[in-house]
């Protein structure tokens, strides 16, 4: 990447979430948080695909567009055999790493090498795999980002020898949290010994429930800075917390649906929480595209996805009228201010035919968009509230409010 990209890069960053002056306490918040933002946060996306991918009711001829995040949805929307998917995002580390997942799908020798790179991430055969199978089919800014190197001296393709999902900035806040809890008397990793709803249900209770009570718990839980790793802004902070005597009853509330609201025979996001791994043995809950039923199917499709380092309304600027039909936006409009939903959603008009359909998540329960987005805007979109209201409840990642599905209504 040039210099000129890289600055460019930066600003869309600044774009989408500063919303306030520098100088104000709020401003400053955002500046911290846009810095954090520059590196690798998430080595795994937290949205749950197989919900995602019922809202979608994807067909063979969708065009879907998604923030790429992670790129656990991205490969695994592949499955729904769509004709092309765009993948956007703000964070440079994010589109290096689903250009390296892509990579992986159409070099690597078998499902085997792809979920040891992937699933385990923490041997040095997948740093041997990168430099003879995925280095040579990887474009030059992709390579320049992994074989460059860390502020400890690394190059970033070792962080899959050293378990990339104890990486990233959502890696290093969940270890955070890993330490309080020990410092508390309490090690996370045994909720993964329950063998039933019932006894993660008595772990939540003895064990994790009583955390959130505790000085030390409610000073960082209080501190929104420290929250930045899970990649809450402090826009999304605001509205994660309106209405609740302290972010620490929020937080509560969320770890307890976590901890009890799903198996953990079919909760990766669960394993990846507790154990900050997948689990020892590949019959245990994986992503779709971790799954080895779906390998080939995913290394055959993975030609139809592109990934570019822009912003969700840049690249929609670019595309035809009519000419898109499937939207995975995240939770990135709870960072938005009113005028960049209007911008966002007048290009979601503009480009959606028929049939199309809206899908995002939000921290708070309730749609963020009546009252902001302008009524001839929105009046264009059926609410799924029945729906929305159903997927947001199986939803396994058990850390949103709300999931929201609209759906082009002429």
């Amino acid at each position: 990447m040039t210099s000129d990209e890289k600055i460019a890069a930066n600003r869309r960053l600044k774009q989408a979430v500063r919303r306030n002056r520098t100088f104000s306490m709020q401003g400053l918040l955002e500046l911290l948080f846009t810095l954090a933002f520059k590196g690798l946060v998430y080595p795994q996306i937290w949205e749950d695909p197989e919900v995602d991918m019922e809202a979608l009711a994807i067909a063979p001829d969708s065009h879907v567009v998604t923030i790429a995040s992670g790129g656990c949805n991205v490969l695994s929307y592949l499955i729904a055999d769509p004709a092309r998917i765009t993948a956007v995002d703000l964070v440079r580390a994010h589109v290096a790493l689903n250009r390296l997942k892509l990579a992986a799908a159409r070099h690597l020798p078998s499902w085997q090498s792809f979920y040891r790179f992937f699933g385990e991430a923490d041997t040095e055969a997948n740093v041997t795999a990168y430099w003879r199978l995925l280095a040579p089919a990887l474009d030059a800014e992709t390579r320049a980002y992994w074989e460059g190197r860390n502020l400890w001296g690394r190059r970033r393709i070792t962080m899959f020898s050293r378990n990339v999902y104890r990486c990233g900035l959502l890696g290093y806040s969940i270890g955070l949290g890993h330490f309080l809890a020990r410092l508390h008397g309490v090690d996370l990793r045994e909720m993964l010994h329950a063998r039933s709803l019932a006894e993660q249900r008595a772990f939540f209770e003895t064990s994790l429930a009583p955390l959130f009570d505790k000085p030390l718990v409610r000073w960082a839980t209080g501190r929104q800075t420290l929250l930045y790793g899970f990649g809450i802004p402090p826009a999304q902070y605001a509205a994660l917390g309106a209405g609740a005597p302290h972010m620490a009853t929020v937080l509560r509330d969320r770890v307890e649906r976590l901890s009890c609201g799903f198996s953990l025979d079919d909760n990766y996001f669960a394993w990846q929480a507790f154990g900050r791994s997948y689990p020892n043995h590949a019959g245990g809950p994986l992503p779709p595209y971790l799954k080895p039923a779906h390998f080939e199917t995913i290394r055959a499709r993975a030609d139809r996805v592109e990934v570019l380092n822009r912003s969700f309304t840049e690249y929609l600027r670019s595309r035809p009228d009519r000419s898109l039909d499937r939207y995975v936006l995240l939770d990135a409009q709870d960072w938005m201010s009113d005028q960049q939903l209007n911008e966002l959603w007048r290009e979601i008009s503009r480009t959606a035919r028929e049939g199309a359909r809206v899908i995002f998540r939000t921290a708070a329960a309730p749609s963020l968009l009546p009252g902001r987005v302008d009524d001839a805007l929105l009046g264009q979109w059926r609410y799924e509230a029945g729906q929305s209201r159903d997927l947001a409840r199986r939803d396994r990642s058990a850390i949103y409010g709300g999931f929201h599905l609209y759906v082009l209504a002429n």
